[in-house]
Parts: C-alpha cells; sequence; structure tokens
C-alpha cells in the first residue's frame, strides 16, 4: 500500500481555473478524498482552455484534476446550496476561489460555513486577499506577476518585460494554500477549532520576489532585467558554446577553482578582478565575454561531459520534448500515464512528493458529474429526489453526461 496520509480528510473544492484545482490536487495526491463541485452542462472553465484537447478533454484541466471526485451541482441555486450546506457537515476542509465581495450573498462566508461546521477548515483564494484597497478586485497569474515586479525582472536586458513561461504564481499560490490547510488540520487537532485561511496570487509572487525586493529595500538599487545573469553568485547563467547555450553554476569557491582548470585557465583562479565571488560579480561583464570566446571553441556535448567529470555543476538547456524523455524524470515518476474514460492514455506530470520511496497512485481527473450520483447517494438523498433535481438543473448525473461527453 502506498502511503495516504491524508486519508480521512474529506475536502469540498468549489474552486476553478488553477490555483485553487492544483491546491486539491495536492490534497488528493496524499490520499484526501476530494470533491469538486462543478456547474452542470458547463463545469471548471478550465475544461474548455485549449488547444491542445485530446478527444475535447482540456490538457490543462487533466493537468490538475487527478484524484478527485466530480459532481455537478448549481450551488447558486437554493437546493444546489441545501447540498452544498449538506456536504460540508461533516467535511474537513472548504475552499473557495470566488471574489471576496460577492460570498457573503451566497452564504459561504467563513462565518456563515463555520456555523454549518465550526471544525472546517475554510481556504479562501483569491487575486488580492480579503483584506486591503484591492480585495475586491478580480486577479489573474499574469495580473500578478506585473504588479510583484516579477516581470520587470524577467526577460532580456534590451527586451521588453515577459511573464514566467509556466502558470507559476497558480502554481505556487496552490502550494502555499494547501501548506496552510495541512498547518490547519494540524492545530485543529490540537485545539478542535477550525480556522480561516487567506491566500493571495499577489501575496505568492510578492514572496517569490523576497530576494529580490529585500535587496532593493538594503541597497535602493532597482532590480533591472538581465536575460538570467543578475544572480548574486558569478557564474550563474547560461554560456554560449560552438552550438547551444549550457547553464554553468558555480556556486561556492571551490567549484570555481575547477571550473578555471577544466576550461584550462588556472591563472583567473588567483586573478585580482576574479578571485573572489564579489570581484567576479564587480567584473561580470568582462569575465563572461572572456570565458564564453574560450567555450565557443568546442560544443556543448564537450563541456557538458567535462564539467560532469570535474563535478561542475552544468547542464544543456532543454526543450519541453527532450524534457519528457529526461531518464531522470522518468526514473521519479514524473512523466506518467493514466487511463482516462474519454481521452484514453493519457501522459501527465505526476507527484513531486515520495513518501517512504513510493509516488502517489495516480486516478485520472474526473467527467464533469462523473461522481454526483455515488457522492449525493451517499449523503443519503434517494434516487427519485435525484431525478428530480436534474430535471430542473440543479444537478448533472453521470450516465448522460459520459454519454454526451464520448459523443
Amino acid at each position: 500500500m502506498r502511503a495516504q496520509p491524508l486519508k480521512g480528510i474529506k475536502v469540498i473544492d468549489i474552486s476553478s481555473a488553477y490555483a485553487g484545482p492544483y491546491c486539491s490536487m495536492l490534497l488528493a495526491d496524499m490520499g484526501a478524498e476530494v470533491i469538486k463541485i462543478e456547474k452542470p452542462g458547463e463545469g471548471d472553465p478550465c475544461r474548455t482552455w485549449g488547444p491542445p484537447f485530446i478527444k475535447n478533454e482540456s490538457a490543462w484541466f487533466l493537468s490538475v484534476n487527478r484524484n478527485k471526485k466530480s459532481v455537478a451541482i448549481d450551488i447558486f441555486k437554493p437546493e444546489g446550496k441545501e447540498l452544498l450546506d449538506d456536504l460540508l457537515k461533516d467535511a474537513d476542509v472548504f475552499i473557495e476561489n470566488l471574489k471576496p465581495s460577492s460570498i457573503p450573498k451566497f452564504g459561504l462566508a467563513y462565518e456563515q460555513v463555520k456555523k454549518i461546521n465550526d471544525q472546517i477548515v475554510y481556504c479562501a483564494i483569491s487575486g488580492y486577499g480579503h483584506t486591503g484597497p484591492l480585495k475586491n478586485e478580480p486577479g489573474y497569474d499574469l495580473i500578478a506577476q506585473a504588479m510583484s515586479g516579477l516581470m520587470s525582472v524577467t526577460g532580456e536586458s534590451n527586451g521588453r518585460p515577459q511573464r514566467v513561461g509556466t502558470a507559476i504564481t497558480d502554481i505556487v499560490t496552490g502550494m502555499i494554500s494547501a501548506y496552510g490547510i495541512v498547518s490547519g488540520l494540524f492545530q485543529r487537532t490540537i485545539t478542535g477549532e477550525g480556522l480561516f485561511i487567506d491566500t493571495a496570487l499577489l501575496d505568492t509572487d510578492l514572496a517569490l520576489m523576497a530576494p529580490r525586493i529585500t535587496s532593493y529595500l538594503a541597497s535602493g538599487e532597482e532590480p533591472i532585467r538581465s536575460g538570467g545573469t543578475d544572480s548574486v553568485i558569478t557564474i550563474y547563467q547560461a554560456l554560449r558554446t560552438a552550438d547551444e547555450d549550457i547553464v554553468v553554476a558555480t556556486g561556492t569557491s571551490g567549484i570555481w577553482k575547477r571550473f578555471c582548470t577544466a576550461i584550462n585557465q588556472p591563472e583567473l583562479i588567483d586573478n585580482p578582478d576574479y578571485c573572489t565571488n564579489e570581484k567576479r560579480k564587480e567584473n561580470q561583464s568582462n569575465l563572461i565575454d572572456f570565458v564564453e570566446q574560450i567555450l565557443i571553441q568546442h560544443e556543448s556535448k564537450y563541456w557538458l561531459q567535462k564539467f560532469s567529470e570535474m563535478k561542475i555543476p552544468a547542464a544543456a538547456i532543454l526543450k519541453v520534448s527532450d524534457v519528457v524523455q529526461l531518464p531522470q524524470a522518468l526514473a521519479r515518476e514524473m512523466i506518467i500515464g493514466m487511463n482516462h474514460p474519454v481521452a484514453g492514455n493519457v501522459k501527465i506530470v505526476g507527484s513531486p512528493i515520495a513518501i517512504n520511496g513510493d509516488k502517489v497512485e495516480i486516478k485520472p481527473s474526473p467527467l464533469l458529474g462523473q461522481n454526483t450520483n455515488e457522492v449525493l447517494t451517499d449523503l443519503g438523498v434517494p434516487e427519485y429526489r435525484l431525478k428530480e433535481l436534474e430535471k430542473i438543473g440543479v444537478i448533472e448525473l453521470y450516465e448522460e453526461n459520459l454519454n454526451q461527453q464520448v459523443k
């Protein structure tokens, strides 16, 4: 049996898009029962994100919703809200990403949910959090990257600001939210009481910018884009070779000395312009120009082999098509397959956590409403009532939904 440290924890997740679902996926990976509430007939908007689609299933959706159950309930109708309240009565965790100003009118604010279940760990994920002048504004990954300064330091020095090339804000906000939830569950074992967790996309990116912001506060120097050459360590960047760029990280004085030996320039070790990291940073431009004139004499494969032999951290800059075949990624089960009922055998990125040497068990992302019957029946809703609720558009049952998606 693979370890499931959150087995027995019940999560009700009404969030959509990416940050909230990423959070609940991490909890599901650890064994929690995650019930994903989606709107009948529509589902999570992430289901429409694409291309690419795999037999009408969004690759983005498949990447972030494994190990969950999907229950199609319109929680904004009275009958749907009643079903949600019943689900919340014995839940351990509630995750939402609604706009803070709209939550009370739906009866879903923490104080309102607390009256249903005072032991619940409630996690609110939003663009700007539940306090501050922007609390009621909608939030997006791109906007947070811009407002946090992250884009101002990303890109070539003579180019335009760039967003990071993945949904980093959403993903890390999901991680931080999961950390907050697990911490809340731990505290609950001591106090017996639930609590309110407030995470925000902008806060996440400000946290990611901590070294850059703190450095600015200490020096007063505005960080600028540098094409990835702005590390406090030198050399710690991409370097040209005869064919392709590689990255080299001379993170210690010992590595720096080995690097000088590897490029057959031992005199650099005691050169007063480069003998310490501080000096190398001061003279970085001249140093990089000099080193690259040496590296361009051979192809990247030559240098990577030499650096490996001398225990100098270096790597090729892989394309995604290379990454999915990387032996280390495959050995660590970071590229895995899941058998989806519509999309078939789909490959996704696995969990970065191993417990007792094992990665988590993977169950495919659910179809819209795939578990509506199961979950509501377990809740005590009789079959005739399910049919009634489906007829008035409050829920969507599995059979018809499956047939529709297969078509």
